[in-house]
């Protein structure tokens, strides 16, 4: 139910609504991507943007990744801020080279002469049956490469914060917003991602992690979808006398480590959920964070929920069999308890 004076909207309306707020006060911030511009983005990330701002500053562009993400490069370099859509992280593999040795390195290759300032924003999840070209998350990939920050929100409220906050910042940002979260109601849209957003302007800082909910017997760190499935794991929990902490990462790059190490320090025990692969992911980073600072306050083993090494199926029995849930959570809290 709304409160009086709620606000509540979709990640994708707080997305839109950040861009267009930034759009009004600086001239230089414009959208381009594939069907962003009639059809307001196949998530609804862009929606009515082209009405408002027209074609000059919100481009459909041909459907040719290397070539528009690649002239976002130049044009971040020459004074703009472009926000560019890759409509799949999927399709990364098209226009790494535009992404990763462009848009990434040339800060560091020009010695700090040429800022980057743009926003990539890509849809990540599975779940809908749409096999292994739509349905990677693939988080660890972007994180592991030095030279561009990384978000991912779980709320609309945290959606449009991060949204301003990387619009106005100098590097460039990787923006991943998860399918399920956005509000498309084809797609079912996990309810706790829609939440009360201001309507004024506010930024958030990039790099600084969430407590989604407080406890004292085991911490369960996720990002974007996974911490709704974290905290259902904990309404669970509870029913059985567990308190468990869910820390929501909100940026893989930087990365908080210190509020995950302070909650670990305080709960004993840790529980990574990770839509993205298990092996060389961010899981694997997380538990590293922690046992590489001071093991010694662990009172178990630390626990992965990911996704396993395979290629996302398209049958649904098959994906949901692989895709992390509160099931899953809960034996992972069972299954350290037991040992």
């Amino acid at each position: 139910m709304t409160k009086p004076n709620e606000r509540k909207l979709t990640i994708a309306r707080a997305m839109a609504e950040a861009v267009a707020q930034e759009m009004r006060i600086d001239p230089t911030v414009f959208v381009m991507g594939e069907d962003i511009g009639a059809l307001g983005g196949v998530y609804g990330n862009t929606r009515g943007l082209l009405d408002e701002f027209g074609t000059e500053r919100v481009r459909d562009t041909p459907i040719s990744e290397t070539a528009f993400i690649g002239a976002a490069v130049g044009a971040a370099q020459d004074g703009m801020r472009p926000v560019v859509e890759l409509m799949f992280v999927d399709f990364f593999g098209v226009c790494f080279d535009a992404i990763y040795n462009l848009m990434a390195k040339n800060i560091y290759f020009s010695g700090g002469s040429f800022r980057v300032p743009m926003v990539l924003m890509t849809s990540t999840g599975g779940g809908y049956s749409d096999a292994g070209q739509h349905s990677q998350c693939v988080y660890g990939t972007f994180a592991h490469l030095p030279g561009m920050k990384v978000v991912a929100p779980s709320n609309a409220y945290d959606a449009k914060g991060l949204m301003t906050a990387a619009l106005r910042d100098d590097s460039p940002v990787v923006y991943m917003y998860h399918k399920g979260l956005q509000g498309m109601g084809w797609l079912g849209t996990e309810p706790g991602a829609t939440v009360h957003v201001p309507e004024e302007s506010y930024a958030l800082e990039i790099g600084k992690a969430k407590i989604a909910r407080a406890g004292s017997d085991v911490t369960i760190v996720s990002l974007g979808i996974g911490v709704h499935h974290a905290l259902k794991a904990a309404a669970r929990l509870a029913e059985q006398g567990v308190s468990a902490e869910v820390v929501d990462l909100v940026s893989l790059v930087p990365l908080d480590r210190e509020t995950i190490r302070a909650s670990v320090a305080k709960t004993g025990r840790l529980i990574v959920v990770d839509e993205d692969y298990m092996s060389y992911g961010v899981s694997g980073e997380i538990i590293a964070s922690v046992t590489e600072h001071d093991i010694s306050v662990l009172k178990a083993a630390p626990k992965r929920v990911a996704f396993p090494d395979v290629p996302i199926p398209f049958a649904r029995v098959m994906e949901q069999f692989c895709l992390p849930d509160p099931d899953k959570i809960v034996a992972a809290w069972e299954q350290m308890t037991a040992a």
